[in-house]
């Protein structure tokens, strides 16, 4: 219940206020989802040259969740979720846990804000932006299978390659043995 006299308050922008709380909340829950070696190294640093995969999640992470405040543009989030699902896809991570990262901002908004504030907010807000969550998790599914896709592609052109390469060695061994 809202206390009596105070104005209701906007969930974009009481999001857009902790932008910044909830976006380093959401990466600390994504890097706990590696092996803690890993999850420390990527934690050390956001500089691109320095942690490329830390720096690439953080930025498009961002990207994301100005996307899910704003008009929602499916390209736009589509280019940042394939740019983390070409690295989560590479990775040790099941389906569910290479997507995952998606829901965890459900999380990491609830951690930053608690109970409490959200009751401020209409269920019809929270119910909105928590839709947009689950829009984004799907398309991540989508696009993290393209990725897999792709990678099992080049898995068999490599195989095909290897094997072809491996004929023409027999081919040339046989033309050898001939001559001898």
């Amino acid at each position: 219940m809202r206390p009596e006299g105070r104005t209701p308050v906007i969930l974009k922008d009481l999001l857009v206020k902790n932008r910044d709380a909830i976006l380093e909340r959401w990466l600390h829950l994504i890097l706990e989802t590696y092996p803690a070696d890993t999850s420390t190294l990527l934690k050390q640093s956001k500089d691109r040259f320095l942690n490329p995969v830390g720096y690439t999640i953080f930025k498009e992470i961002e990207a994301l969740f100005d996307e899910l405040l704003e008009a929602m543009n499916f390209e736009r989030l589509s280019s940042s979720l394939n740019n983390i699902l070409k690295i989560r896809s590479v990775q040790d991570f099941s389906p569910s846990q290479a997507i995952g990262f998606t829901l965890l901002l459900k999380k990491a908004v609830e951690e930053v804000f608690g109970r409490e504030t959200q009751k401020e907010q209409t269920l019809e807000e929270w119910l909105r932006f928590y839709s947009r969550i689950d829009q984004m998790a799907i398309k991540a599914f989508d696009i993290y299978m393209d990725c897999r896709e792709k990678i099992c592609e080049i898995r068999v052109n490599q195989a095909r390659a290897e094997r072809e390469m491996a004929f023409k060695m027999m081919e040339r061994m046989n033309v050898l043995k001939e001559k001898t």
